[in-house]
């Protein structure tokens, strides 16, 4: 190889291998933090314990979410962002979508759970809810619903950690 080639080779090289190390220490941080709650790191597992959430997104959602206490399903939605929010004018009453005056992180990370859960969970009741809604739609109708699907999988995963009842049809790993 030419000289400067070979120097850009190894430069590139070199890019790489900070990058993978740097992706090394991202990871260990994420998966031994600083600040360990025994509670926290408890629900953590018992979420890695689904098939469908890994380390990465079950980390997000114990240490945005579900650390906190709520007393009902409506705090935990609302607390994410993904409440729907009325619309009441005299006679009129309808959804104007969703709140979106929540923990961006953590709706981001709901909304990506709920992807993985269809494909990770087809058989469970909250997947086979989904199917049955958007039967032959395509695009915005199923990014629609794949936030109500978030909505049910945040207050299912909540009912589960903090009762231990695991969601319909779900599979354990």
């Amino acid at each position: 190889l030419p000289d400067r080639l070979g120097r850009e080779i190894t430069r590139a090289i070199e890019r790489l291998a900070q990058v993978q190390a740097q992706i090394v220490a991202v990871e260990h941080e994420r998966d031994h933090p600083v600040t360990t709650c025994a509670a926290t790191e408890r629900k953590r597992h018992d979420l890695l314990r689904l098939k469908g959430l890994g380390p990465s997104l079950s980390s997000t959602l114990t240490r945005e979410v579900y650390y906190r206490q709520f007393n009902n399903r409506r705090q935990v939605a609302s607390y994410i962002g993904i409440a729907p929010s009325a619309y009441d004018s005299g006679d009129g009453h309808r959804s104007q979508g969703i709140s979106k005056a929540g923990n961006r992180l953590a709706r981001v990370a709901m909304v990506e759970a709920a992807w993985l859960w269809l494909r990770h969970q087809p058989d469970s009741a909250l997947s086979q809810w989904f199917h049955d809604r958007t039967q032959g739609q395509k695009g915005r109708i199923r990014r629609i619903m794949i936030v109500a699907l978030a909505r049910k999988l945040a207050i299912a995963l909540w009912r589960y950690l903090e009762t231990g009842l695991i969601p319909e049809g779900a599979v354990v790993k």
